[in-house]
C-alpha cells in the first residue's frame, strides 16, 4: 500500500471512531481546540501528528496509540554493543557513536 493509501484509510477508521462515539465533526474539534475543517481533513486522511493526537484525545482513544506505535525496546545484541548505553540514532557504515540519554515516558 502506498503512504496515500494508507493515510486514507486511517482517517476513514478516525471518521469511523468518532462515530462509534457519536459525536460530531464540531463537538470533536471543540473539545480538541481545533477547527472543525481540520477534522474533516483528518477523516480524508491530511492531518498534522499534533492534530491527530488532539482528535483522539478528544474521543479518549489516546490508548490506541501504543498499538499503532509500540514501545521499542532496545535489541539485546545492540544492548551489549552499547555496554548499556541507549542509541540515540541510525550510524552511517564504519562510524559509531552513541551518546547517553535518559528513557522518555509511555504515553
Amino acid at each position: 500500500m502506498s503512504a496515500d493509501a494508507i493515510a486514507k484509510e486511517l482517517g476513514t477508521r478516525l471518521k469511523q471512531a468518532r462515530l462509534n462515539a457519536d459525536l460530531t465533526q464540531a463537538e470533536v474539534a471543540s473539545q480538541a481546540g481545533l477547527n472543525r475543517r481540520t477534522v474533516l481533513n483528518a477523516e480524508k486522511g491530511a492531518v498534522q501528528l499534533n492534530n491527530l493526537i488532539a482528535i483522539l484525545a478528544s474521543i479518549n482513544m489516546t490508548d490506541q496509540l501504543n498499538l499503532f506505535l509500540p514501545v521499542q525496546e532496545i535489541s539485546p545484541i545492540q544492548l551489549a554493543k552499547l555496554k548499556g548505553r541507549e542509541r540515540q540514532r541510525a550510524s552511517k557504515s564504519g562510524k559509531r557513536n552513541p551518546q547517553i540519554k535518559e528513557a522518555k515516558p509511555s504515553w
